[in-house]
């Protein structure tokens, strides 16, 4: 059964402290590094060639400005002053000393952030449109269905072992920024019949042997989008192989089994899997969009704006690259780089 609640604080300190007991025990030789990995991936930490990498979630790219903070703090203190933006929307420091990762995890906790499934064989940090809530194009706010994703699968019983790691987009727009056919699954928002729906992809992926998804479902309503990614995922996890870990992903299933056979176990999957939710999924989507209402928007000056365009050619240079239309009349999504 899906619950409602998000991830608490309590339980990312109850990790956090659970984490630093299993290092302790690494540190003083009780568990080896074979008994350790599937303790420290199961908490966002590689161990690379010089050194370990810890992976913080930044759930669908959306951060807070005390977050961004503590993630400076750590990167000084425990890095060499900065981090990796990886193409998860999450960020990596690849230079803690693995005693100090625990003090880390703390730090986050703080904050309501961890690293919690951002490694091993599991649902990774759902992404989606960096322009999510503001583009123009938005046939409606995604946000909300990747928190109720992410809610969802955090610490879902079921899928902790899949037969490898696994990885869902969600775009919102009518231009695909989220590349959702590159992904183990994609949803697209799309609205038919006055109804909010998704157009569902799956099969698609990077790497060494790049497959783009295929359409599994060209309409899926929305209350029904948590059981039938379940179903997917379930399917997958029973055929999916494990005896390589290079044919191991979902897009590998889907093209050695073929989308028919793939899509008709789903479907059957689905039909047992959808009345185990009993509307609880639809009331916390009603929470999470409470949670992402916009602000109240100010009636903003604009006046001037184009005479600057055409007074700076670098100016209108850097507007014509970098700024972005918004949903909100007189309002502007802008591309800030974060180098130098």
């Amino acid at each position: 059964m899906f619950d409602i609640r998000p991830v608490e604080t309590d339980y990312v300190r109850h990790r956090a402290a659970q984490f630093r007991d299993q290092v302790v025990r690494r540190l003083d030789g009780s568990l080896t590094e074979d008994e350790f990995r599937p303790l420290r991936l199961m908490n966002g930490v590689y161990l690379q060639l010089h050194a370990y990498m810890l992976r913080v979630a930044i759930p669908y790219g959306t951060i807070r400005p005390d977050q961004m903070r503590v993630l400076a703090d750590l990167a000084q203190d425990y890095d060499k002053g900065y981090g990796h933006w990886t193409t998860r929307q999450n960020i990596q420091f690849n230079w803690p000393k693995l005693v100090e990762i625990p003090d880390m995890l703390d730090r986050l906790a703080e904050v309501g952030m961890h690293a919690i499934q951002t490694s091993g064989n599991t649902i990774r940090n759902v992404t989606t449109d960096a322009f999510a809530g503001a583009a123009a194009d938005e046939v409606t706010d995604p946000r909300p269905y990747a928190e109720l994703l992410r809610s969802w699968s955090t610490d879902h019983a079921e899928f902790q072992f899949l037969p490898r790691k696994f990885k869902i987009a969600i775009s919102g727009g009518a231009k695909d920024r989220a590349i959702v056919a590159s992904h183990d699954i994609g949803l697209r928002l799309i609205r038919r019949d006055g109804q909010t729906g998704f157009e569902v992809w799956v099969g698609g992926g990077l790497g060494r042997t790049p497959l783009l998804g295929q359409v599994i479902r060209d309409f899926l309503p929305e209350e029904e989008l948590l059981p039938y990614i379940e179903a997917i995922i379930a399917t997958y996890n029973l055929s999916g192989r494990r005896d390589n870990k290079y044919k191991a992903r979902v897009k590998i299933t889907v093209a050695e089994r073929g989308l028919d056979v793939f899509r008709a176990e789903t479907e059957e999957e689905f039909a047992r899997r959808r009345q185990a939710f009993l509307g609880a999924d639809r009331e916390a989507l009603a929470i999470f969009r409470d949670r992402f209402a916009a602000p109240a928007f100010r009636t903003a000056p604009v006046a001037g704006y184009e005479a600057q365009r055409q007074a700076n050619p670098a100016f209108r240079s850097w507007t014509d690259t970098n700024v972005k239309a918004h949903k909100v009349d007189g309002y502007a999504s802008a591309i800030v780089t974060f180098k130098a």
